[in-house]
Parts: structure tokens; sequence; C-alpha cells
């Protein structure tokens, strides 16, 4: 069945809105390789590998991937506004890249305030809505690209209008400060708004922000228990996203490693892009429903094997202290036994922990697979010395009916000859 999407007067037909779609995500990866491109060829010989994967996987990696789920979803959904929001934020990181870094190397030499530099630096000051109202619509919109109810779309409407609000904040303000160089600031020929009327304005927009934020996200939450089990598996992989990308920040906050040059400081820089990429990934398996089912699978894994990692590492350090200290008087101060019996400590204890740890987490957040997979064993046990064909008929039945609990359960047993 062929349909179109309808922009003003005209109609546009799937075929047209898929290949418009793809036509920009190709401009968009050109421009991205291009410019981002060079930039990392200029720095391969300052930078080392692991500074160079970080910054491939957050500059050129990244975009790329929302431009390349953005033209699946526009080319196989038309209709779902997720894939055009998807859009936005690749157009604002290409955009301002350029543009950040010319106002970064003017800076230092205090310029003229040109026409065309102070619209860079106007432009600056407010882009960075560009990625805040789309990724504010997603949770609103997702995963049909429509609100839950119509008594949702006031929220959009508020939240562009919000934004718009803060562009007439930016535009009539008496002083223009670019948001990445923060001493280069210059007089707005056209403002009239002071900073004892603008402070006060962004403390109650800022307000207001985090009241829509919270608001979308009641929206999601509300699409959830009403959802059924496809859309409830698709709200599940946005928000497994969600949950890695606050865990790598929070990670990377707390142990004071995010923005630095050091190595840690780099393997973060490196799971922060990955964890971004988790975004458009999980929105692009939600909406095209390709192994939507699996998201059970990575979670219960990502519990397990997230869990594994932590209890692992605490032991490793804690046994390389207690043994260090008990080393250093016989041994003298090398730690390199104490890292080797902990190496090894840990090689016996990962199967045994493994396996307890796959255990708690099936019986606390499982309850109805982990009681299902008691059953079979008990039933497997039991079917060893049974031998009476009508009563392990009668107990395979019921265990049937308890760990699949289908509407209706007959045996059929084939007569011997």
């Amino acid at each position: 069945m062929s349909y179109g999407v309808l922009l003003g007067e005209k109609t546009i037909s799937s075929k047209q809105t898929a290949r418009l779609a793809w036509t920009l995500c190709g401009l968009m990866t050109g421009l991205a390789v291009v410019l981002f491109g060079a930039e990392l060829l200029s720095e391969a010989r300052s930078k080392t590998l692991f500074q160079l994967a970080g910054k491939v996987v957050y500059s050129l990696a990244m975009p790329i991937l929302f431009a390349i789920m953005a033209a699946l979803i526009v080319s196989r959904q038309p209709r779902n506004t997720i894939g055009w929001l998807l859009m936005v934020p690749v157009f604002l990181f290409l955009v301002t890249g350029p543009i950040e870094a010319y106002i970064e190397h003017l800076a230092p030499s205090n310029p003229v305030p040109t026409l065309p530099l102070l619209l860079f630096v106007w432009f600056s000051n407010w882009s960075w809505l560009l990625l805040i109202i789309p990724l504010l619509h997603i949770p609103l919109l997702f995963p049909n690209g429509q609100p839950p109810t119509r008594r949702w779309r006031w929220v959009s409407v508020a939240a562009i209008a919000w934004a718009a609000l803060f562009v007439l904040i930016a535009t009539f303000s008496q002083r223009i400060e670019a948001s990445t160089t923060s001493n280069l600031a210059f007089d707005n020929p056209i403002g009239v708004l002071g900073d004892a009327i603008v402070q006060p304005l962004i403390a109650l927009w800022i307000a207001g922000l985090l009241t829509l934020v919270v608001l979308c996200v009641a929206a999601l939450f509300t699409r959830f228990r009403r959802a059924n089990d496809t859309e409830r598996k698709q709200i599940e992989w946005l928000l497994y996203a969600c949950a890695v990308f606050l865990v790598v920040y929070i990670g990377g906050i707390v142990s004071e490693t995010s923005g630095t040059t050091t190595f840690a400081g780099t393997i973060w820089e490196v799971c922060f892009g990955l964890s971004l990429g988790a975004f458009p990934a999980a929105i692009g398996i939600a909406i095209l429903r390709y192994r939507l089912f699996d998201i059970d699978v990575i979670i219960n894994r990502t519990l397990v094997y997230g869990s594994l990692t932590v209890v692992l590492a605490l032991v490793y350090f804690a046994s390389v202290v207690l043994l260090e200290g008990l080393f250093r008087p016989l041994f003298g101060s090398t730690n390199d036994l104490a890292i080797v019996a902990s190496t090894l400590a840990l090689a016996a204890l990962f199967q045994p922990l493994r396996s307890r740890i796959q255990a708690f987490i099936d019986r606390r957040f499982y309850r109805r697979r982990y009681d299902a997979a008691r059953t079979l064993q008990a039933f497997a046990a039991h079917a060893r010395d049974e031998v009476d064909v009508s009563r392990l008929s009668d107990e395979m039945v019921r265990v049937v009916h308890e760990t699949f609990q289908p509407e209706l359960v007959s045996l059929w047993l084939r007569p011997t000859k």
C-alpha cells in the first residue's frame, strides 16, 4: 500500500520521502567525514590511539549513526515524527562545530563585532536548544510519533514556545556572549534587556524547562502503563539506552574522569560516545521492530555481567592491597606476587560467582521465569522415577499449565502396537 506525507498543500509520496531522507543522510555523512576527518588527520600525530578512538566515536561515528537511523525510520515510517527529530541533532552537530571553532579562533584577538560575527555568537548562545527540544520530544512521542493522547499535545506546543522564549531573551539581551567562550561578549545593537531582567527570566525559564522534562517523562510512563506487549518492549529499548547513558555519565562525574586528558578520561570519552550512540540504535531497533524481544536477554546480561564486573573489580583491588601487605615483609616491596595471586583468585571465582549472581537476578527480577525453570527441573527429577503413565501425563499437563499458562492444555499419547 502506498501512502504519502502531507506537507502544506502538497502530498509527497513515500518513495519521495525515502529519497529525501537518504539524500539528507548522505549529505550529512559526507559533511561529517570532510569536517571531522580532516581534523582527525591533523591530530593523528599528537594524540594516542585511544584518544583518536574517542574522537572518532564522539565526532564522527555518532552523527553518522544518528543520520542513518533517522533515514531508516523516515524511509520505513514516513509518518513517524521520531525520524525527523533525529535529523535535527545531526544538523546541529555539523553546523555548530565549525562556528564554535571559528569563534574560539577569534576570541584571543578581541575581534571587532562585525555583523557575521554577531550572528555567529548569537546563534551559539541558543543553538543547544536544537538538541534539547528534539530529545525532549522523544519520550513524549515515542514510539509511534504521536503523544499518548490528544490531551498531551499541549506539552509539545509548550516546549516549542518555551524554546522560542529563550531565543527572544537571547536576541534582546544587551550583551551577547558566546556559549563556548565566556570571555567573548559584545554589546547587542538591538538589546533592551539588562542583566537585572535577564537573570530572573533565565531562572524562571530553567524552572519551566525542568517542568517540561518531568511532563515528557510522565507521558512516556503513562504510555507504558496503557501499552500492549509490543509497545512495552519498544519503550524498554529506550529506557535501556537512557540507563546506559546515565550510568556512564554519572560514573564519569563521580570518578572525576570526565573531561580529563588522562587514560581513564580517554576511556570514559569512548564509553560516553558509545552511550550516546545507544540512543539512535535503541530507537531504530524499537521503531523498526528488529529483534524487538531480545531486550529481555540484553537487560539480563547487562545486570549479570555489570554486577559481576563490579564485584570482581572490588575483590581484585582488595586482594591486591591485602596480599601486598602480607607479602611485603617476606618478599620486599614488589607486588608482582600479589597481582598474580589475585588474578588466579579471580579466575577461580568467575564461574561460581557468575552463577550466583545470575540466580540472584533471576530470582529478584525474573521471578516468573525463575519459578518456571525450577518447576521444570522438579518435573524432570520426578519423571525419572515415575513408572505410571497416567500419573506422569497428569503431572506433565500440570507443569505445562503452570509454566506457560495456556488457555487450554491437552495431551495425546500415541498408542503402542
